[in-house]
């Protein structure tokens, strides 16, 4: 994935729609960090933008012009494409299908448009380094799928237990999986835990280190594989 070349975070944003352009714009680039450095009104567009520009992420929508946000993820994040970008979906369609096949595809984050200001900027942070975030909503339904089903009246083979961490969790590290687990940013569990966010940002490097994850959705999925969620 792209890399973060200096500190500013530049971002190219693909939407149809002028006003939601104009409005992430407007969110992002009140962000210290954050710069946005080109925009595209449709797929085809924003992929000529991006492999030019080769921003740290591409903020795209899914239905647009010319080539929707879909096949835009996976020419510039999938398996096939030579150099990937890191992708981050903002959408107003909350359709798994579209989730598994943006995630599939490379994409580093799924968002809903209507998600908070604070949330748009910290996914930019995330995609930016290649790491994953998805809106809360989605993030819980999806990951309910991953709780153990109940036993089976007749005998069969028993699912493989959920992958147990190199070192014990402390009490706090699991009070913030918790909550990343059920879609909290890092600010919100700052707030809930009444901790700092340099404070939530060590405990969730501890716990990546103590479960080898790559990423809090990976985090998140071993909270609820492990029944730590129930």
């Amino acid at each position: 994935m792209g890399t973060v070349n200096a500190k500013t975070i530049r971002v190219l944003l693909a939407d149809d729609q002028e006003m939601v352009r104009a409005a992430f714009r407007m969110i992002l680039e009140a962000q210290p960090d954050i710069q946005v450095v080109a925009e595209a009104a449709d797929g085809a567009t924003a992929v000529a933008e991006a492999r030019r520009l080769r921003p740290d992420v591409c903020l795209l929508d899914i239905r647009m012009p010319e080539l929707d946000g879909l096949e835009a993820t996976r020419q510039l994040a999938g398996p096939e494409a030579r150099d990937p970008l890191n992708v981050l979906i903002a959408t107003t369609f909350d359709l798994d299908e579209y989730v598994y096949r943006a995630l599939r595809d490379g994409a580093c984050g799924f968002l809903l448009k209507d998600g908070s200001p604070a949330l748009l900027a910290e996914a930019v942070r995330a995609a930016a380094h290649g790491d994953s975030m998805i809106s809360p909503s989605i993030t819980v339904r999806l990951l309910r799928h991953m709780t153990p089903p109940e036993p089976a009246p007749t005998p069969a083979p028993a699912p493989p237990p959920a992958r147990g961490p190199v070192e014990p969790l402390t009490e706090r590290e699991l009070d913030v999986v918790r909550l990343v687990a059920r879609g909290r940013t890092n600010e919100e569990v700052a707030a809930e835990l009444y901790v700092t966010l340099s404070t939530v940002k060590t405990h969730l490097g501890n716990v990546q280190r103590k479960l080898d994850a790559r990423n809090r959705v990976e985090i998140a999925a071993w909270a609820w594989e492990s029944g730590l969620c129930g």
